[in-house]
């Protein structure tokens, strides 16, 4: 199955606890911003939602994210937007 972003750089959550999922999607999104990559991908997977909240609330907090959504095809994954890099 070939997905609109199978292509982005992609992080998998699953198995992780919260505090290790905050500084993975930390560095990771710091790394990508870095590399100018305009999208990447948070596979948190769908579960009680634990990992899906602390995920959002991480993003919501990081200065270098533009703005992130649940894939409309996905529940288990959020599509994150980087800002532009000057």
């Amino acid at each position: 199955m070939i997905t609109l972003y199978s292509n982005c750089p992609t992080i998998d959550l699953h198995g992780i606890d919260r505090d290790y999922a905050r500084i993975l999607i930390n560095d990771f999104i710091r790394d990508n911003y870095s590399m100018k990559n305009e999208t990447v991908v948070i596979i948190h997977g769908i579960g009680s939602g634990i990992i899906r909240k602390v995920t959002q609330e991480t993003l919501k907090k990081n200065k270098m994210v533009d703005s992130y959504k649940i894939d409309n095809f996905n529940a288990g994954e959020t599509i994150v937007r980087l800002k532009r890099r000057v």
